[in-house]
């Protein structure tokens, strides 16, 4: 081979290498869902240092995500299992670390909701104890902006103490755009203080800070209730939680020795409430052998219907991925978690 033609094939060679790298390491902007891990929560939760010991268990379950790259869309593509999304749809505007904050505050607020509901069908005293307000997201425009992040919780404005959302908003509703305002607030773990101008807000034209807030609360109670969710995030297990610390608190095998998984998340009235990827957990509940899968029965109102004809319930969309995939797990819909709990009643 002539020295020319080494040379040439020596740079092909590399130009496979450096392209075989580009297909399957470089990330590009979108993620693939796919079903996740379905978590026997006997391992996650705790009421006074005690666990889970009944037969059966109950589950939470997850989606898998994962950065895409050239070669991982290929093959996500291919299996009917998954779903193609962009970081956009997935975060919208969110940076990685807004977003990570995000999913873990929704698991904290997951968890102290569904103690609350539990303790209350339980009929066991407690205190909601309200810790200021959590930063929900902070607006580009807002003075604020870079200044605050999300997760950040503010406890007080100027000299007025905050305890909850609905505090703030009185106070800020006697201001003028333009007016400074100073915060108080706690992040990680550390008492800081910033100061900025109020905006004109564009659907009020009324003062405002440009952020998004909602209470950031904790349930006092006699028992020990503790978690252990680190590596998870978002509000889905919610219904879950309830169910298995109702069995905890008053001390009662609620499951009749079933496997039993389900999402949802809770409302402080003990509605459940509609998740995403509900199609992938119910494939990994079935992967984990569980019997039955609670699923939230949710109400489509007309402008969602409108909006997207084609959209269908929680509950819906779990039994067409059992019977797309031949699982042999039953769907069970649930609108409550007094749902759930009347069907494990009549199940024993």
């Amino acid at each position: 081979m002539r020295l020319r033609e080494r040379k040439g094939f020596k740079f092909s060679i590399i130009g496979i290498i450096v392209l075989m790298l580009l297909v399957t390491i470089v990330p590009i902007p979108y993620f693939i869902e796919m079903p996740g891990s379905s978590e026997n929560l006997r391992d996650y939760v705790s009421v006074d240092g005690k666990r889970d010991k009944y037969d059966g268990s109950f589950m939470l379950t997850t989606v898998s995500v994962q950065q895409a790259t050239v070669a991982t869309l290929i093959k996500g593509y291919i299996n009917p299992t998954n779903d193609l999304i962009s970081k956009k749809e997935m975060m919208g505007t969110d940076s990685n670390e807004e977003y990570d904050e995000m999913q873990r505050y929704n698991m904290e607020t997951s968890q102290n909701i569904a103690t609350q509901v539990a303790l209350d069908f339980a009929k066991e005293p407690y205190k909601v104890d309200y810790k200021g307000v959590y930063v929900m997201s902070v607006d580009e425009k807002s003075n604020f902006s870079h200044r605050l992040k999300v997760g950040d919780t503010i406890t007080q404005i100027d000299d007025k103490k905050i305890e909850t959302s609905k505090d703030l908003i009185s106070y800020i509703k006697n201001k003028r755009v333009d007016e400074e305002v100073t915060i108080t607030y706690e992040s990680n773990g550390k008492i800081k203080k910033v100061s900025g101008d109020l905006i004109s807000l564009p659907e009020t034209k009324k003062a405002g800070m440009g952020i998004s807030l909602v209470d950031h609360t904790e349930i006092e109670t006699e028992q020990d209730v503790k978690f252990n969710t680190e590596e998870i995030g978002g509000p889905s297990a919610g219904l879950m939680f309830t169910l298995e610390l109702y069995s905890l608190i008053t001390k009662t095998d609620i499951r009749n020795g079933k496997d039993i998984a389900g999402t949802g998340t809770i409302s402080t009235d003990g509605v459940v409430g509609r998740i995403g990827g509900i199609d992938k957990k119910v494939i990994a509940a079935d992967q984990e052998g569980a019997e039955l899968f609670f699923a939230p029965d949710d109400l489509i109102e007309k402008e969602d219907k409108k909006l997207n004809p084609k959209i269908k319930t929680n509950y819906q969309e779990a039994k067409d991925a059992v019977e797309k995939n031949n699982l042999s797990i039953k769907v069970i819909p649930v609108k409550t978690v007094k749902d759930a709990l009347d069907y494990l009643e009549k199940e024993k």
